[in-house]
């Protein structure tokens, strides 16, 4: 059997596959590939545009493994098997009345998955879905399965929330809830000017800001969510047509249409960049806040993304446009810009400073890599922290520096996995051998 990433970067051929239905069936896996000196993997939807997942031998299908398990609304958490999409967890925390307080724009990864790679959204008072965990439990490299929760031992958690697959294989997660709420979305165009001198003042005024700027172009679109002091029922959704429209056809079906032929003419993407932005339009909505925060994505794409400092981050985008102004590429997806609060968790990408996250991304069949690599320097040189699951050239030394709790986080892998029953090549390169 071939494994693959959604995006088609990374392929493997593991030995074999298991689909475990319980903890007991993991830890037999476990135990067995230590015991024979081989590694295993979890594997979730294949999200994630790096090989953190890739498995070498074993591959575990967490497909039997999906669900909530209990709700304490004494609390206020729920606790959901780690094989869960992110969608039906919120699909199903919404017949709860309940909801995760932030969430990133796509909801197709597991619970594990998403995770693991530091998945974020925007705004809010917590910005990455560990940054909202109240727990885990996990089977480690030795076979162990450990329950971990912030009453116990807070500073394991904050090593463990983000633990990229290498510290075991997550089995349930305990998540901080609230009630559910409504998110009222303002999306408006913007010229690039207007856009950059307003963010602060947008950020600062909003519970939840993303910007898109269209590259070759003077034009942004932003869109700015927030809480609304009113009952779920009185959502005002967007018209089915007008969702149909703009989301499906326009940003998935058209959009996949024009890049497959602007692969071809790379010359004509600037002018097309250009009616396109001018083609977009003001919308106003409300509803639950799963709904407005996430969105399909039918497109396959491949994706770069990097945290810089809050600070310095306006600075970042200019410098990063100037830098592909003066290039030939020529870029279809535009840019997208969000910014978080700092958290406690030891390797997100938020880690002791609020950030400011630029994400770079290509169609699937774009040559994605002088792109990126015409970027990426910028973002490096601002003291810029990589997504994990996304695409980048950073080791284990690069690293090291810019993470103050790297090395404990290394002593925890040397003590949960001493046999490196989880590695696998990408693990190699970002944590060393």
């Amino acid at each position: 059997m071939e494994w693959s990433n959604w995006s088609g970067l990374e392929h493997a051929r593991p030995s074999r596959v298991v689909r475990p239905g319980d903890t007991a069936g993991i830890v037999a896996e476990v135990e067995r590939a230590r015991e024979r000196r081989s590694t295993v993997k979890m594997v979730g939807t294949g999200h994630s545009f790096t090989g953190i997942a890739a498995p070498e031998q074993t591959m575990l299908v967490p497909s039997g493994m999906a669900g909530i398990v209990s709700v304490d609304r004494e609390a206020m958490t729920v606790t959901a098997l780690a094989g869960t999409r992110l969608q039906d967890l919120n699909e199903g925390l919404e017949r709860l009345g309940l909801s995760l307080h932030n969430m990133g724009d796509i909801a197709e990864q597991t619970l594990a998955g998403a995770v693991s790679t530091g998945t974020h959204g925007t705004g809010g008072i917590a910005g990455g879905l560990a940054a909202q965990l109240a727990g885990l439990e996990m089977v480690t490299g030795t076979g162990e399965v450990l329950r971990v929760t912030a009453d116990d031992d807070p500073g394991l958690l904050d090593l463990a929330r983000v633990g990229l697959g290498a510290l075991g294989v997550l089995t349930t997660l305990t998540f901080k809830v609230e009630p559910l709420f409504l998110l009222e979305a303002r999306e408006e165009p913007m010229a690039w000017d207007t856009a950059l001198a307003t963010y602060d003042e947008m950020t600062a005024g909003s519970h939840h800001v993303d910007l898109y700027w269209f590259p070759h172009t003077d034009r942004t679109m932003v869109k700015r969510n927030d809480r609304l002091a009113a009952d779920v029922s009185e959502a005002e959704p967007l018209p089915r047509w007008r969702s149909w429209l703009d989301d499906d056809f326009l940003s998935n079906t058209f959009f996949g249409a024009l890049n497959l032929a602007t692969n071809r003419v790379p010359a004509v993407i600037p002018r097309l960049n250009q009616v396109s932005a001018r083609a977009l339009t003001a919308r106003t909505y409300s509803d639950v806040a799963h709904r407005v925060f996430t969105s399909p994505r039918l497109v396959v794409f491949r994706e770069m993304e990097y945290a810089v400092p809050r600070e310095v981050g306006l600075e970042v985008l200019r410098e990063c446009r100037r830098v592909i102004d003066a290039s030939d590429v020529r870029i279809t997806f535009p840019v997208e810009v969000r910014s978080t609060p700092a958290d406690d968790v030891a390797l997100s990408t938020a880690s002791g400073r609020d950030s400011f996250y630029l994400a770079f991304h290509t169609h699937r069949d774009a040559e994605h890599r002088r792109y990126f690599g015409l970027v990426e320097p910028v973002l490096r040189a601002a003291g810029g922290r990589p997504h994990w699951g996304k695409v980048h050239t950073l080791g284990a030394d690069d690293l090291a520096e810019r993470y103050p709790r790297f090395e404990d986080f290394l002593a925890l892998r040397d003590r949960l996995d001493p046999d490196r029953v989880f590695a696998n090549a990408y693990l190699r390169r970002v944590l060393g051998a």
